[in-house]
């Protein structure tokens, strides 16, 4: 069974900063990507930041220049560093992992991030 499970949300300021962390932990044969999505109230589940095992990134046009995805140095992990935070940035933030040798797509359960103006 893979889990994956998030930290590092919680209430910051406008203009403050969290690190958010994920970390895939079970029987993984290989992953092909990890990212972070978020769903705001009453709104769509939303690409923020992707990344491949080859270290190209997509960004929401809405977070680039303020969010760095990065991937942990044991490949099992991913992280997003949120900078000039923005209370439109208010949401549930989750991670997700593509694993290699299909064994398929998986979604941790989230991290809530509140910004406040």
């Amino acid at each position: 069974q893979v889990q994956l499970v998030e930290s590092g949300g919680g209430l910051v300021q406008a203009g403050g900063s969290l690190r958010l962390s994920c970390v895939a932990s079970g029987t993984i044969f290989g992953i092909n990507a990890m990212g972070w999505y978020r769903q705001a109230p009453g709104k769509q589940r939303e690409l923020v930041a992707h990344m491949t095992s080859g270290g190209s990134t997509n960004y929401a046009d809405s977070v680039k220049g303020r969010f760095t995805i990065s991937r942990g140095s044991a490949k099992n992990s991913v992280y997003l560093q949120m900078n000039s935070l923005k209370p439109e940035d208010t949401a549930v933030y989750y991670c997700n992992a593509d694993l290699a040798w299909y064994q398929g797509d998986y979604w941790g359960k989230g991290t809530l991030v509140t910004v406040s103006s």
